[in-house]
This record gives structure tokens, sequence and C-alpha cells, in this order.
């Protein structure tokens, strides 16, 4: 049977509209939420999210983790989820369950045309199957070292398989958090006294072509979006052989004293991650806040922060600027 299945796959013969919708079935476009929504991607596309600490990066994960576990349409109430399944590997050690919680419920309550309440949680009419649904096909993973989490990778087949059956559904989409979380401490490791380098360990550069080797084993069996957020540092100075990219934004204004209008600044970020990690990046997104000190601006309740998003891979000349709120992230003008 298993020979007659692959020596008719080879003889076999398909147009281009079967080829189109097999590709299109096993691959589908996804539309992220906004302000993630400028470009459809799909799954096998590797999306990283990079920005300082604090600027919402999480936040944008957990809106399209509730996008994808949310269904399309529940008890005839349209919700435009996908109604797949979501991993979440977290890196950072930090994620919030709560906040998962809310977003969704406030999405749930939004879906069905109730108010949110201000600030508080507001439980009242939210449908608790629905919830609990949801929350079923959110599935979670924390590692606290490289080597769990390549230890994580090389078993990530075998846990998807057993997931499979028992939520009949399969992983749309793969979140890491925050990808380069390790990357200091394992630098730092390999700083080590000659005695101590004599021992067999592997390097930061094996360490990472190993990650995605596994990574891209892994999208071939099961193809899902990857979004990986990662922590960026500033570099001032652009010294030869170093890697930066940039983006449209900086950390404070300027005005323009001709015109009289406001602008940002062009800000340099210093690439940090080993290349065989950016060349697995097929989309590059870069976030960060308006306010010069963050911490120190998050407490006027009044007045939220506001948040600046751009495209750099593909290269876009549109800006988005956003704010956040309990439900989520919401796009200004």
């Amino acid at each position: 049977m298993e020979e007659k299945g692959v020596k008719g796959w080879i003889d076999g013969d398909e147009s281009a509209r079967e080829m189109l919708g097999r590709v299109l079935s096993e691959r589908p476009v996804i539309v992220l939420p906004p302000p993630l929504h400028r470009i459809p991607v799909r799954a096998g596309n590797v999306v990283e999210i990079s920005g300082p600490s604090p600027s919402a990066k999480t936040l944008l994960l957990i809106q399209a983790a509730v996008r994808c576990i949310l269904p399309r349409e529940w008890k005839g109430v349209h919700y435009g989820g996908l109604g797949q399944l979501v991993l979440y590997i977290d890196l950072d050690c930090r994620f919030e369950p709560a906040r998962l919680l809310q977003v969704l419920r406030c999405r749930i309550l939004e879906a069905n045309g109730r108010q949110i309440d201000g600030g508080r949680d507001n439980v009242n009419g939210c449908d608790e199957e629905l919830l609990s649904v949801c929350m079923r096909r959110f599935l979670y993973i924390r590692c606290y070292h490289s080597f769990e989490f390549l230890a994580t990778l090389k078993t990530l087949h075998h846990r998807l398989e057993k997931e499979r059956p028992s939520h009949g559904e399969r992983v749309q989409l793969l979140l890491i958090d925050n990808i380069g979380a390790f990357h200091w401490v394992d630098r730092a490791s390999m700083a080590s006294p000659l005695e101590l380098r004599n021992r067999k360990s592997p390097s930061l550069q094996s360490v990472w072509e190993v990650v995605v080797q596994d990574l891209r084993k892994l999208l071939l069996v099961h193809p899902m979006l990857v979004i990986a957020s990662k922590a960026t540092i500033l570099g001032n100075t652009v010294n030869e052989g170093e890697r930066h990219f940039r983006g449209r934004f900086s950390v404070d204004m300027s005005t323009d004293t001709r015109s009289g209008k406001k602008e940002f600044q062009i800000q340099k970020f210093r690439e940090y991650m080993p290349s065989v990690w950016q060349a697995i990046v097929t989309h590059r997104i870069v976030v960060q806040t308006s306010e010069e000190h963050p911490a120190t601006a998050s407490h006027r309740q009044d007045q939220p922060v506001l948040h600046l998003l751009e495209w750099l891979l593909p290269a876009l000349s549109i800006m988005d600027k956003f704010i956040v709120k309990d439900a989520g992230a919401f796009l200004t003008s």
C-alpha cells in the first residue's frame, strides 16, 4: 500500500488549480490582528518582532494567540478567529496567563456587543464555555536555559503528534518569547578561564545552528506560522563589522525648524543574534514607545503611552501608531 502510494504520487499529475488548492489548504494565508495586519503571512514564515523593553511585544504575541484560538463562529456569533491550536514557548519566563485571559475575555465581550467596563476585568455576560474551549487550544511551554529550549525543539514533533488526536486540530501558530533571552548568558559563559575551556562544550554558533535546523525540520512536518519576539539594544555608532538595522522612529520626537512639524528621528539598533537565525527570518517588525522614558510616563493614566510599529522586512513606508488597553493594542490616527 505504501509503495503504491509513493509510486502514485511520483506518476501522478495535477492541474495548476489543484496544486494551488492543495498548497493553500496546507499553508493558508493568515492575516494577523492590528497592528500586525499590514502584510499577510502564511504557515512556514518566521516573523520577528523586535523592540526595547517595554514596548508591548508580548501583548502583540497574546493578540495573535487570541485570534488563533477563537473560533470563526460560535452559537451564531462571529468572532473571526481561526479555531486552531497555539503553542507558546516562554523563554523570558515572565508570561502572565491572567493577561491572556483578560484579552480573550474582552474579545468575546466585544463580539457579543458588550461594553468593556473601564480598567476592571468584567466577567459578566462572558460565555464561559467558549472561554474554556479557547483556553484548551493554548499550549504553553517554559524553558529556563538554551539546552532546555533545544530539548523542547527536538521533542516537539512527538508532543504535537500526541496533542493533535485529543484536540482534533493542529497547531497553527508557534510563538516564541523572547528568542534572544539566553544569548548574553550563553555568550558570557564562553568567556571562561582557559582551564575551563578545555572541557567539551558547544559554541554559541553551534547551538543556534541546531536551533534553526530543528526549527526548519519541524516546519516541514508541521506547517505553522512562527512569531518570535526579541529585545533590542541601541547602537549609537556604526562600526565596521557590526550589523545594524534601522527603524524610522526614535525615543522621542524632534521639531523641524522650517515646517514646525514634529518628526520621528531615525534610531539605530544593534543586531546581536547570529546570522544563522537572521537567515531564517522572513518578516521583521520593529516596535517601540514614543516616550524617552516610558517607565516615567506610564503612570499618567489620562495619557496612554503611544507605541510605534514599522515593517522592515519587507520594508513599508507606513508607520503604525497604537496604544495599549485592557482588550489589547488599538491603532490610533
